[in-house]
């Protein structure tokens, strides 16, 4: 099979240049932004360049900013000096690092004075590079939600440029898709012989940096599925656990991926695990089948919702028609968070930008207890890429809560609940391209279906 070439990196940003400047006939100013310290000066945190800058320079640089114009891309960086040298090495010249971006012309950063004059910009995310910003615009540079002018017209049609993927980002999200399958199988041999929910982590994570890239967010490898965003890993693993693994790479050139399976430690689900297990997975899978162009997004969350309230009926642990539990969101009792969000260069794609990148224009978060965090409402394109994520919860803060117990007490069965003891978190994750005839799961190499799931652990 003969496949087409490419695009080289330089074209590939030329083009994503020439795309902003029809939508934006203003100069535009982006920063990389700046390594944080930690504790004292010379001890930085790892840095990562501002996800605006990386995608129309395309090379990881601190201290540095662009400017752009009718498809031009002026660099502002300073040569390497003999100090950072000594400390780190080579690095690429001024003019080497502009021809690796197709740069049109290349500066020291103290010439980016005379090039500010009436630059949109976006805010940067720390706060010596913002402070940098405003003095040198001489103004404020505030929320995206609060901008105004230039500023907001820049952050309107950033998103409509990075809202559907070009070829060369693709290709990198399918290289950090594969090192986060890898990395989650090797997480699920390791736990035969894991004693703690650290040593699973360090597997995983131990493939992603083989890889040569690093995790695209703080990794979730955890038996207490019920804490969403679970960063603790000192937990031993017990024969009855489930383990849930929210787990991604990064590629160096900084695109994502993002995947989450959820194991028996023992290898074998027990029958209240694989009952809820096997709804997760029916709601994950219409998604999927149904995710395709012209979709609106918040009704496969809706269909998710439809999906696992009918199963939690059949299971007993909901009481009513479907239809009217998720009106009176009962199914949001197990299941608050919404069905997933865009993917790119960050795990949450242009979440900087709060949600004018998530809502389509006019759009605006619901305050209903099972929609409020829906991170994503609009219709699907070709070239997207988002995940679906669909999961079963029980959280004390949830169902616990005596305003909660009252308003559900006819829609739950508690007593039929507590047999299901044994399931604190179920989440399962694929990241899903949407493609001109439906959609492409990036991460189908990485089996689901509780069969295979528990032969990748049992061994």
């Amino acid at each position: 099979m003969i496949t087409a070439a490419l695009p080289s990196l330089a074209q590939t940003l030329r083009h994503r240049r020439e795309r902003l400047a029809q939508q934006a006939d203003f100069p535009v100013v982006l920063w990389s932004g700046q390594p944080q310290s930690r504790n004292f000066p010379a001890n930085t945190h790892p840095f990562r360049s501002s996800s605006h800058f990386l995608y129309f320079a395309g090379v990881p640089l601190a201290n540095a900013a662009i400017r752009l114009e009718r498809g031009r891309l002026t660099l502002f960086v300073d040569e390497a000096t003999p100090a950072e040298a000594l400390w780190h090495g080579p690095s690429p010249s001024r003019e080497e690092l502009a021809q690796q971006m197709g740069a049109d012309a290349a500066y020291p950063l103290a010439d980016l004075p005379q090039w500010t004059a009436e630059a949109a910009t976006l805010p940067a995310m720390d706060a010596a590079t913002l402070a940098a910003q405003q003095s040198l615009l001489g103004r404020l540079v505030g929320l995206v939600a609060e901008a105004e002018g230039h500023d907001r017209q820049l952050a309107e049609a950033i998103v409509q440029v990075r809202l559907c993927h070009d070829a060369g980002a693709i290709d990198e999200i399918r290289a950090a898709a594969a090192a986060s399958v890898r990395a989650h199988q090797a997480g699920m041999a390791a736990t035969r012989q894991a004693a703690t929910e650290a040593e699973v982590r360090a597997a995983m994570e131990q493939v992603i940096m083989a890889h040569g890239m690093t995790c695209a967010y703080n990794s979730i490898v955890t038996t207490h599925g019920e804490v969403l965003h679970n960063e603790h890993y000192h937990h031993r693993l017990r024969p009855d656990d489930l383990l849930l693994a929210d787990v991604g790479a990064e590629a160096a050139s900084g695109w994502a991926s993002d995947i989450t399976r959820t194991w028996p430690v023992s290898g074998q689900f027990s029958p209240t695990q694989r009952d809820l297990y096997d709804l997760v997975l029916a709601a994950h899978d219409a998604c999927i089948t149904e995710a395709r162009p012209g979709v609106e997004y918040r009704d496969l969350h809706l269909l998710a919702c439809r999906v696992l309230a009918e199963g939690l009926v059949d299971l007993g642990i909901l009481k009513g028609q479907p239809g009217s539990l998720v009106e009176q969101d009962a199914h949001a009792l197990f299941f608050p968070h919404g069905v997933g969000h865009l993917l790119g260069l960050d795990v949450h794609d242009m979440e900087d930008l709060g949600d004018l990148a998530g809502y389509a224009p006019g759009r605006s978060r619901s305050d209903r207890f099972g929609l409020a965090f829906l991170r994503l409402d609009r219709p699907l394109q070709a070239g997207m890429a988002v995940t679906i994520e669909p999961g079963f919860y029980q959280v004390p803060g949830i169902l616990q809560d005596p305003a909660r117990r009252e308003r559900y007490q006819g829609m739950v069965n508690w007593e039929r609940l507590s047999q299901f003891a044994d399931v604190r978190g179920i989440r399962i994750e694929d990241d899903v391209l949407i493609t001109a005839e439906g959609c492409e799961v990036l991460t189908s190499n990485l089996p689901s279906a509780a069969e295979a799931v528990e032969a990748l652990v049992g061994g």
